[in-house]
């Protein structure tokens, strides 16, 4: 296989084919509405499903539905619109049915604007419905993370019949750069829990509802038992320039690409500076992040993001109380440059470990956290 000139969101879709999704159903919204478009030609010249839908909210059930059946089902949406998908989300884990969401994040909250975000961390981290439970939620950093995950991610969905998202950001969605696509896969054959009707099979029910409070207790402790399995086996991060590192930024999707950006400038400089990119935003690295803080050689850490500081609350938690975590981010579709990382790092060297109020309170007028 060959690299190719690729746009985020044609690679994302056509790796989600390539993968074997059999249905796919969305609306459009921006910035992923190319994705939707792609599907609708690339499904139907395979003999595979694709649907528009009337809203988000018909789109997840659609999911539901196909999924229950036993196809490999996706949908995909922006931040608004994965909103509307909360309630199918719940039922989608609460069934223990395998499902792939894509959210090219937006500026929000609110309608916000088309600009890129990474506002819906604690949307698809914490919440994500309602209930016990979290999601698989990927990040990539480039366009050849974003195939490799999309790929993965039905993988996971099958393995663990659970919900996986891809989340990635109006940034990774529109740009192109070269990447290579995966091979064809053959579509798997049904699986055996998959939903039937009356006929030669055993007639196969699937659904959340545990109407006696023991049996949905039980029903819990199984799925927290497997979310336990989960976080143990499919942790994934990236560490760049840790080894000797004394400063550690952590930034995860876009950001850490900029990020590493920051990085590489300042070490030319002499700093001894580091990034820690989370990868799996559930399961979230804390451990890896805990033995870093625990080094002993680690002054302070910078978390950076597209948002108010979403990611900065599992980052002090896993961090602990004796090494600084200081936050610098953007918000409103602002995508913070290189300059202003290194900006950050630099001060917080200089300054012994603290950031002074110039870098608290952002540039031209942004606030930051």
């Amino acid at each position: 296989m060959s690299k190719e000139l690729l746009k985020g969101n044609i690679a994302i879709a056509e790796a989600a084919v390539r993968a074997g999704c059999e249905a796919y159903f969305g609306y459009p919204i921006t910035p992923q509405t190319e994705l939707l478009e792609h599907m609708s030609s690339r499904m139907l010249e395979l003999g595979r499903v694709f649907l528009q839908s009337e809203s988000e909210v018909a789109a997840i059930n659609m999911v539901y539905g196909a999924a229950s059946a036993g196809a490999r089902a996706m949908t995909s949406s922006s931040s608004p619109g994965i909103s509307l998908m909360q309630e199918g989300l719940s039922y989608i884990v609460g069934s223990e049915v395998p499902a792939v969401i894509v959210d090219v994040v937006r500026g929000g909250p609110g309608l916000g604007n088309i600009q890129p975000s990474q506002g819906d961390y604690n949307q698809l981290v914490k919440s994500a419905g309602h209930g016990d439970y979290h999601p698989i939620v990927l990040a990539p950093a480039n366009i050849q993370e974003a195939i490799d995950l999309t790929v993965l991610a039905f993988d996971l969905a099958d393995v663990y019949r659970t919900l996986v998202f891809v989340v990635a950001d109006g940034t990774l969605g529109q740009m192109m750069e070269p990447a290579e696509l995966p091979p064809m896969r053959a579509l798997r054959p049904r699986p055996e829990w998959a939903l039937t009707g009356k006929g030669e099979r055993p007639q196969n029910i699937i659904s959340s509802i545990y109407l006696s409070a023991d049996l949905l207790e039980a029903f819990n402790q199984k799925l927290q038992a497997k979310l336990a399995l989960i976080a143990q086996r499919e942790v994934r991060y990236e560490a760049y320039q840790l080894e000797d590192a004394e400063y550690v930024v952590v930034a995860f999707g876009t950001v850490g690409r900029i990020a590493k950006t920051a990085v590489q400038n300042l070490r030319r400089q002499g700093i001894a500076v580091g990034l820690f990119r989370p990868i799996t935003l559930w399961p979230f690295p804390e451990k890896q992040l805990s033995e870093l803080a625990d080094s002993g050689r680690i002054k302070a850490f910078l978390v950076t993001e597209m948002n108010a500081g979403q990611m900065l609350q599992d980052v002090r938690l896993a961090v602990g109380r004796d090494v600084p975590v200081h936050f610098y981010g953007r918000m409103g579709g602002v995508v913070p440059m290189p300059e202003e990382i290194e900006t950050a790092l630099a001060e917080l060297v200089n300054g012994n470990g603290r950031l002074p109020k110039t870098i608290l309170e952002g540039k031209n007028g942004h606030p930051t956290r």
